[in-house]
């Protein structure tokens, strides 16, 4: 089954890394943050991507396609222009590099790569988010469900410390410093049956959901475990120091899971 990356476009960038390099190239613990969402589908026998590439696409480019020349030992005969590769490759992808344009809006993306879903279902996700989620359980859940999508809900930290107030005397109680929110988010992970393609338009992705939503047709896996996206600086280093610590993601580093 092949997964769509949105990577790139409209979306919010952090401007002290997206200046020179597409947000999905960021790096965490060396690698950019699309390559560790890729190891979390891979790990779970999803190999197939499409990337839709906007903003910058080439460098997602030429990151994949010298992948090798990046992460491995090598010898490179400079005479004969003949390099010997020291170990085998650990990341089996198939990418399709899909120009879809730095303005076009997600909805766009996906209606533009519609031609290479040839499965009756696909994964969609964001180029800027992790989880140690289980992606064969989404799967299982989604088709339990029979309905036409499933987006994952994740319940994300607050971004601010919140203010306990006695109302009738108008004092403070409290202070919580960024509590967990009770409420869900799109964290990401989707998977669509084929259906779903007729929902989208070249607007918002979320006019395509909506659209499943008024029909009854959008169904939410609940996820409580780690999740985090990067829509700041202070995320991307906050990401960065789990890598050093925890790695709460890895899944791939974890034993393999059977499929």
């Amino acid at each position: 089954m092949k997964t769509i990356v949105l990577c790139g476009g409209m979306g919010y960038r952090l401007k002290e890394e997206t200046e020179h390099k597409p947000k999905p190239m960021i790096l965490i613990g060396g690698r950019p943050i699309l390559w560790h969402i890729m190891k979390i589908y891979q790990h779970y026998g999803h190999k197939e991507f499409v990337l839709t590439l906007g903003y910058k696409g080439h460098m997602i480019k030429d990151y994949f396609i010298n992948h090798r020349l990046f992460t491995q030992d090598l010898t490179h005969h400079i005479k004969s222009g003949t390099t010997h590769f020291h170990s085998d490759s650990t990341d089996d992808l198939a990418i399709t590099f899909a120009e879809t344009g730095e303005v076009t809006m997600t909805g766009g993306r996906i209606l533009a790569v519609k031609k290479y879903i040839s499965e009756d279902e696909f994964m969609i996700t964001y180029g800027d988010g992790v989880a140690d989620i289980d992606v064969n359980e989404l799967i299982k859940f989604h088709r339990q469900q029979k309905k036409i999508g499933t987006i994952t809900g994740v319940h994300p930290h607050s971004k601010y410390g919140l203010i306990m107030v006695d109302d009738q005397k108008n004092l403070v109680k409290s202070f919580r410093q960024k509590p967990m929110m009770k409420e869900y988010v799109s964290g990401g992970f989707m998977i669509f049956n084929k259906k779903a393609f007729k929902y989208f338009d070249e607007g918002p992705m979320e006019n395509g959901l909506k659209r499943l939503v008024a029909k009854g047709q959008l169904a939410i896996f609940k996820h409580h475990g780690f999740w985090k996206a990067m829509d700041t600086y202070q995320e991307m280093l906050q990401m960065n120091d789990l890598w050093k610590v925890k790695r709460p993601w890895a899944v791939w580093e974890k034993g393999l899971k059977k499929i």
